[in-house]
């Protein structure tokens, strides 16, 4: 896939050099297939509008409002997933089991200083959470884009999970749901969505007692 600030599979998708993003991705099975559809053609569509908008360079408070309505409606789309994420029981592996949840923390920490930032990250049963910072440049000048991030991310951990499973074939949905973080105010509402993730599905009382979350220590005294 060409290399560029905007791509698009079922969803829109953003990519900026040093941008910071809150990202999920699941099993193939965890959601029903279509149950999604209608955010998804709506998203597609303001997208479209705001773009139509840009180009013709439309007031800048119109393009504003715009922008909001496509944001708040994929807070409205990712909490709708979550809800399906969490109701779902039975799933093709579970990513939590002590061996498959090693894996994912080793592919989620392996770029790290080197083309990304880490700041939280939470393993589920059936999906993943991460909110991490690209890097401009990676240890050998190159430009770092998110959909590299995660093709590798992806295929290494689903090489290594379906060896120790005894499967073969696709692990992954395709799709990733990438959110690009706006500000300090989103970053904490993307690291407490993450963190807080197996307390709201009601496996923990405390998000420090699921072994799949992390923080990094520096911003551990604003979530503990």
């Amino acid at each position: 896939m060409e290399k560029k600030e905007f791509y698009r599979h079922a969803l829109p998708h953003f990519q900026q050099q040093g941008q910071a993003y809150f990202v999920t991705w699941t099993l193939k099975d965890a959601v029903p297939p279509k149950a999604l559809d209608n955010y998804k053609l709506k998203l597609q569509n303001i997208q479209s509008t705001l773009q139509i908008l840009v180009d013709n360079k439309a007031d800048s408070k119109l393009i504003d409002a715009v922008r909001m309505e496509y944001y708040l409606t994929r807070n409205k789309f990712m909490k709708a997933f979550d809800d399906l994420l969490h109701l779902q029981n039975k799933s093709l592996v579970n990513l939590s089991k002590d061996s498959n949840r090693d894996i994912l923390i080793q592919t989620l920490t392996f770029w790290e200083g080197k083309k990304i930032e880490n700041y939280a990250y939470c393993v589920m049963s059936n999906h993943v959470h991460w909110v991490f910072k690209l890097l401009e440049k990676d240890d050998k000048g190159q430009t770092v884009y998110l959909q590299d991030i995660l093709q590798s991310v992806k295929r290494f951990s689903a090489n290594k999970i379906n060896k120790i499973e005894g499967i073969s074939g696709a692990l992954w949905q395709k799709e990733s749901y990438d959110t690009t973080i706006r500000d300090d105010k989103h970053l904490h509402y993307a690291i407490d969505y993450t963190l807080k993730n197996p307390v709201r599905a009601g496996l923990v009382d405390n998000w420090v007692d699921w072994k799949g979350t992390r923080l990094i220590e520096d911003l551990l005294e604003f979530y503990l």
